[in-house]
């Protein structure tokens, strides 16, 4: 039967609702359980009558057997069964043979064990709270396709549990790391995502026009300079979960939109922002999957252990390219990285080839955690020089699973040397690196009223989430991943949805 059909039987039944007097759509329902409240009382529950319960959930199936019915409804917590019977509903028992799979009703009775053991509610009562009129899609296979697990998450929240849980570790993940933030005495702040000049990053940012002022604004690609400016006015720990937006293409780590959070502390530099992060990370890793060692794509993970290593960024390409490039030779780097056919910007420079070739050759096996330190300048304006080894920068990169995972500095704090470093990015930019960082004046100007010794962390909190959920995909992690427009939405679409949960039809059950 096709989709069309199913719908249209779907808002006949919707209007037979109407005939008899009920509102298919309803105001509120009061429950005074959850599916999984129930279930936990186990042994508990005989077959006798027990406590009587209110539970609102979605039908996900129904049989009927004459004069008696079961079905299962889903709510926030899990599945529970329940029995409906003529002779205590009477009336109301119409409404039971009225439901479809997928609508949203409200039930009331008392919780019983059945001959086959399983914990049912009798049900004395049964509302409609929602009428579904679009089946959900097929029932034992689920979404088959990624896109449309993406493009319809409402559906795939329905139909795949897991998917549930994923958001639900990503949300403990979340948590804990503000709660470790909170204690350690940060302050929560909120800086503008519409921004008058972009940076704190090499990306190139989302454009667009404030027509009361006429004035060309900007989507944030981070956070940064607007939380030292915060730091300079005298608040010495600030942070925020910041929702930031890059204009670059997607795969498997990165989407256009995605969640960061920076954190910084006056008076710390890289080293103690190296300690916090690995007791920060730890301890939310733990909060979100249960334990320090998380299995992710069939890699091992211990995030338990203590002092996780520090690998040189020229050391290890220099190892995977078999010569020395601790000079950071622009020539010869360029050799390197077309001899292996990495591609680059227009305008890269030694330090942009010496990150390209990192991330070839280096970065996919760093299983981690670990931390990878010994940038060169370029590629970190907003970094001071390093005091051990001047022709690098105070910087680290966290990794796990081949993914970087945060990034951190010693903030350059020097009004004279974070403009030239500015100024040297706008070269980069005018040789058509488009990617390069603008000078922003007023940050300049901010810093020459003082910005104390700093160090400042971004971690991804969407690449974190993968590996404490297991995901492949930094989609699977995100509610609304961005996607291509879908072509012929409308009112003749969706026959991908597959086929009907098995049941549905003139008679559902």
């Amino acid at each position: 039967m096709s989709l069309q059909e199913l719908m249209r039987q779907r808002r006949e039944k919707l209007a037979t609702w109407r005939a008899i007097g009920v509102e298919p759509y309803a105001y509120r329902f009061e429950p005074t359980h959850h599916a999984a409240d129930i279930l936990a009382w186990g042994e508990r529950v005989s077959a006798e009558a027990g406590p009587l319960v209110r539970v609102a959930g979605r039908v996900m199936s129904l049989r009927g057997h004459g004069k008696a019915g079961f079905a299962h409804l889903l709510d926030g917590s899990g599945r529970i069964q329940v029995y409906f019977r003529a002779d205590r509903l009477l009336d109301q028992y119409r409404r039971f043979e009225l439901l479809d799979v997928g609508d949203w009703v409200g039930v009331a009775g008392h919780v019983f064990r059945t001959r086959t053991g399983e914990i049912t509610i009798r049900a004395d009562s049964v509302e409609l709270l929602a009428k579904s009129i679009r089946p959900l899609p097929e029932k034992w296979h689920g979404l088959r396709d990624p896109e449309t697990r993406f493009r319809q998450r409402y559906a795939d929240l329905i139909m795949n549990p897991p998917v549930r849980e994923t958001f639900r570790r990503r949300a403990r993940l979340v948590a804990a790391l503000r709660s470790r933030l909170d204690r350690e005495g940060y302050l929560e702040v909120e800086t503008p995502v519409l921004q008058p000049l972009y940076g704190g990053a090499f990306a190139r940012p989302f454009v667009t026009q404030h027509h009361a002022l006429d004035l060309q604004l900007y989507l944030r690609i981070s956070d940064e300079l607007y939380l030292k400016r915060l730091v300079v006015g005298g608040l010495e720990r600030v942070y925020e979960f910041s929702r930031d937006f890059r204009n670059e293409g997607m795969d498997r780590a990165h989407n256009p939109e995605f969640t960061l959070l920076e954190f910084y502390r006056a008076f710390a530099d890289v080293h103690d922002m190296m300690s916090f992060t690995e007791e920060l990370v730890r301890e939310a890793v733990v909060a979100a999957a249960g334990g320090p060692v998380i299995e992710w794509q069939g890699r091992r993970l211990d995030f338990g252990r203590p002092g996780w290593p520090r690998v040189s960024l020229l050391d290890a390409v220099g190892r995977e390219v078999g010569e020395d490039v601790s000079a950071v030779d622009r020539a010869q780097l360029a050799r390197l990285a077309a001899s292996r056919g990495i591609e680059t910007r227009p305008g890269t420079g030694a330090g942009g080839f010496l990150d390209a070739l990192f991330g070839a050759l280096v970065e996919p096996g760093l299983d981690g955690p670990c931390f990878v330190v010994d940038f060169p300048a370029e590629t970190s304006p907003l970094a001071r020089a390093s005091r051990a080894r001047p022709e690098v920068v105070e910087r680290f990169e966290l990794y796990a699973g081949g993914m970087e995972l945060a990034n951190a500095f010693s903030e350059q704090n020097d009004p004279a040397a974070q403009r030239a470093a500015f100024e040297d990015q706008m070269v980069r930019r005018s040789e058509g690196d488009e990617e390069a960082q603008v000078l922003d004046r007023d940050y300049v100007r901010a810093l020459e009223y003082g910005l104390p010794p700093t160090g400042g962390v971004g971690i991804g909190v969407d690449r974190l989430a993968m590996l404490v959920t297991d995901s492949r995909s930094i989609r699977d992690v995100i509610l609304f991943p961005l996607l291509r427009p879908e072509e012929g939405l409308g009112e003749e679409e969706d026959e991908d949805l597959a086929a009907p949960a098995p049941g549905e039809g003139s008679d559902p059950r």
